[in-house]
């Protein structure tokens, strides 16, 4: 571990020792010019990367005590590509769904969609305008379990209907969890998708928004909700700021690793009723 000050999104030592073996792997794995030299500690790049996915800030302005950031997205890319971020992901999922007693395998999901605010550098041609939601930019089409793990993450510009995005990612679902059978949807996701989901064996059922006024979580429904929460817990999936849409996606993976991963060991930050509960039991 380096010796400089620790960040507040530094991994910890036992958040490391769980996806250590996948990067140690991914390194021994590489060979061929200039990969001898071993110039760069893995978990600091690692550090690097969830800096900038918690605080937000442009790669050019990582602090100068981690490594160069043109090495560090470097990194993020090609981990991006070759699906070392996803495996991460998944491994933490898989972790996290054994911690809550349930199989590494859903039988159910939930899905939604969200839209948001493109930065500067993404090109015209990847946004589109959301005509519901108002909002010129990305969509991220999203299916959770349960529990609001991502199971299946797709980027598009925001002018994608759901439905179209919907079904694409129903085949990404079927092809990675085919023991999933039934999915929870909103309004917003017509009937193609229910039959889509019917082709690929997969029970798609609509959660109608209750008729009172006010706010009421909806049942089954309220977790993706709360998955998207926790992805703008995040600072750089606030907006998004990523050229690639794939760049993108693997941001939202990078987010939910932190979540899990703190989780996992413990770490995750109490919510300020419980800290107003601790408070008021010292009192």
């Amino acid at each position: 571990m380096s010796a400089r000050r620790p960040y507040r999104s530094d991994v910890s030592d036992a958040r490391w020792a769980l996806i250590e073996p996948v990067f140690t792997a991914w390194r021994a794995r590489r060979t061929g010019p200039g990969t001898a030299a071993r110039v760069h500690d893995l978990r600091e790049i690692v550090n690097a990367i969830l800096y900038v996915n918690r605080t937000g800030i442009p790669w050019e302005y990582l602090p100068h005590d981690f490594p160069p950031y043109k090495t560090v997205y470097d990194y993020y890319a090609k981990w991006e590509a070759d699906g070392t971020t996803q495996q991460v992901h998944d491994l933490l999922r898989d972790k996290t769904r054994r911690s809550h007693g349930r199989s590494t395998q859903p039988t159910a999901a939930v899905i939604d969609a969200q839209s948001v605010k493109t930065s500067a550098n993404v090109a015209e041609t990847g946004q589109g305008i959301d005509a519901g939601k108002k909002i010129k930019g990305r969509k991220r089409h999203v299916i959770t379990d349960t529990l609001g793990l991502v199971l299946a993450v797709l980027v598009t510009a925001a002018s994608v209907h759901d439905t179209t995005g919907g079904k694409l990612l129903l085949d990404d679902l079927a092809a990675a969890h085919p023991t999933v059978s039934k999915v929870w949807a909103d309004g917003g996701y017509q009937s193609s998708v229910l039959n889509h989901g019917a082709c690929l064996g997969i029970d798609v059922e609509v959660v109608q928004r209750p008729r009172t006024k006010g706010f009421e979580p909806l049942p089954k429904r309220w977790v993706i909700e709360r998955t998207f929460g926790w992805l703008m817990q995040h600072r750089r999936l606030a907006r998004d700021y990523e050229a690639l849409p794939q760049r993108s996606r693997a941001m939202i993976h990078w987010a939910m690793a932190n979540k899990m991963s703190r989780e996992l060991t413990g770490e995750s930050t109490p919510t300020w009723r419980i800290e107003t509960d601790m408070t008021a039991r010292t009192a």
